[in-house]
């Protein structure tokens, strides 16, 4: 009896060990088969396009196998099988504008493959192929990365363009040549991986080529704009820094002065931005925007001076950002924001009449009683000069609430409450309907 449960046992022991060879067969033949599909699908991607799909599912198949694995020439194998789909696709891609690249990760899956290779190869002949396969798939990610560039995909030309980079870095730790090997090319190469990642939104994940740029004395103004902007979202300190870097180094760059400019906007440190808008201003003399810019932040200060009791300066400010609203408009007579700035100039110098009118109120002295007309004569003008400005506006743009609201105080304020009702029940209307 317990001969024969040992001869029963040795006889299972040999089944499974006859099942696990035939799987490691299965694989490999699944690998030699998807290979051969995937270099044909290569060799013309449009023609041999029923190779594609097979074969990827039998390469993935074969390296379910733990014996496929773990041997390096099979990572070889792999990264040359996903090195031709790209190659395929991207000769395909320029013979036919139309063709649409479908594989857009097998590159960066590719390169993967090789550097496994490296890693687990004992012998060189493994570790010279997956150099080698490295350097083939290093272009086809730049070449890739090109294409995504060109059509403004920066999210993906950033993977591309970084890719490579990475496949670059393998290739100096493996001691092999790369396209990358020429300083100029380098940089070059990664200034676009930078501009694809800050255009791609790619926020933090870009920032260490961006850094290597600086390092290496970029001459490009853009990558201290990228580090300011993204670095003013977890540390300003940093963020300044760069940007002061970066305008002492370019002082020409519109992009870094723009960013300056909003940066001393956010601060609402208002005085110190108007040398720098008069100096973006006189390298875009036609740019509207910074013309309006300008206009609002004299109107800033017209606020803040009134709001403290200095008229007279505030009066000063408000004929800056009443000139500058106007030569927005003369530019472009179709800025809307423009137009409804010079009626809100006219109508916040009107409503800061308010408390000094209240304050005459109960005042019924022959000097008060004229200072309390006086000042609402003044007011009551400045309402009726912003009328025109928002009756434009509001032909310009019906919808807007700002304009509605401030017509209808207008009116209400003039005692012409039917026109005044009338506003309302617009404002009533459009925010039912969920208008801002």
């Amino acid at each position: 009896m317990n001969i024969s449960m040992k001869k029963i046992a040795l006889g299972l022991l040999s089944l499974f060990l006859i099942v696990g060879t035939i799987n490691a067969q299965e694989g490999k033949k699944a690998l030699k088969k998807g290979s051969k599909m995937l270099n044909k699908y290569g060799t013309n991607a449009i023609d041999n396009a029923d190779q594609l799909d097979e074969g990827l599912m039998l390469i993935e198949k074969a390296f379910e196998n733990e014996d496929v694995k773990g041997q390096a020439k099979n990572y070889v194998a792999l990264g040359e099988a996903y090195s031709a789909v790209v190659s395929g696709q991207i000769n395909a891609k320029l013979l036919d504008e139309t063709y649409e690249i479908t594989q857009h990760k097998l590159g960066l899956k590719a390169m993967d493959a090789f550097v496994k290779a490296h890693s687990m190869a004992e012998k060189k002949g493994d570790k010279k192929d997956a150099v080698a396969g490295l350097q083939a798939v290093e272009s086809h990610l730049n070449n890739v990365a090109i294409y995504y560039f060109q059509v403004n995909d920066y999210a993906n030309a950033f993977d591309y363009f970084n890719g490579a980079v990475k496949a670059y870095e393998s290739l100096k730790e493996f001691g092999g040549d790369s396209r990358l090997d020429l300083e100029a090319d380098r940089m070059d190469h990664y200034f676009y991986t930078a501009a694809a990642g800050y255009y791609g939104q790619k926020g933090e994940a870009v920032i260490p080529v961006l850094e290597y740029l600086v390092e290496n004395n970029t001459d490009k103004g853009l990558v201290y704009e990228a580090l300011y902007n993204i670095y003013s979202k977890t540390d300003a300190t940093k963020a300044v820094s760069y940007l002061n870097k970066g305008r002492e180094m370019f002082p020409d760059d519109t992009g870094l002065l723009f960013a300056e400019i909003n940066y001393y906007l956010v601060e609402g440190k208002l005085e110190v931005l108007i040398d720098k808008l008069k100096a973006a201003q006189a390298k875009e003399p036609d740019n509207v925007t910074i013309v309006t810019t300008l206009g609002n932040v004299f109107d800033q200060l017209n606020v803040q001076e009134r709001t403290a009791g200095n008229f007279d300066k505030a009066d000063e400010y408000f004929a800056e950002a009443f000139k500058y609203y106007g030569e927005a408009i003369a530019k472009d007579p179709s800025n809307f924001d423009a137009v409804y700035s010079q009626g809100a100039l006219y109508y916040n110098k009107a409503a800061s009449y308010t408390d000094r009118i209240n304050e005459l109120a109960n005042d019924f002295s022959a000097a008060g009683t004229k200072k309390y007309n006086d000042l609402k004569a003044e007011m009551d003008g400045f309402f009726d000069e912003a009328m025109p400005f928002f009756l434009k506006a509001n032909e310009m743009k019906p919808d807007d609430l700002n304009t509605l609201i401030a017509l209808k105080e207008i009116h209400a304020r003039k005692d012409q409450l039917d026109v005044a009702n009338e506003y309302k029940a617009k404002i009533e209307a459009l925010q039912a309907g969920g208008g801002q």
